[in-house]
């Protein structure tokens, strides 16, 4: 696994790109911490994400059949202002 510092994952993306394309996994840190492990999506992973969307597509049409509340979200907006 190659490990890159969160600065050059932002100044050279496309080498990361690169890196992951080719099925290598790169661990990015941030002032010497691991922070995050990129790696590319395997056949699994794609599969699950299709469940996931599946799922947060029931949940969001749930929610959206729901009835409205009397207030909209620019008076919520407001009153967290004051």
């Amino acid at each position: 696994m190659k490990t890159i510092t969160l600065r050059t994952l932002v100044r050279a993306s496309r080498a990361v790109k690169r890196l992951t394309r080719a099925g290598e996994p790169v661990q990015v840190t941030d002032r010497g911490r691991p922070l995050w492990i990129l790696q590319p999506v395997g056949e699994a992973a794609t599969a699950r994400s299709a469940d996931d969307r599946a799922t947060l597509d029931a949940e969001l049409d749930a929610v959206l059949a729901e009835r409205r509340g009397a207030m909209p979200l620019s008076g919520f907006v407001r009153a967290a202002r004051r």
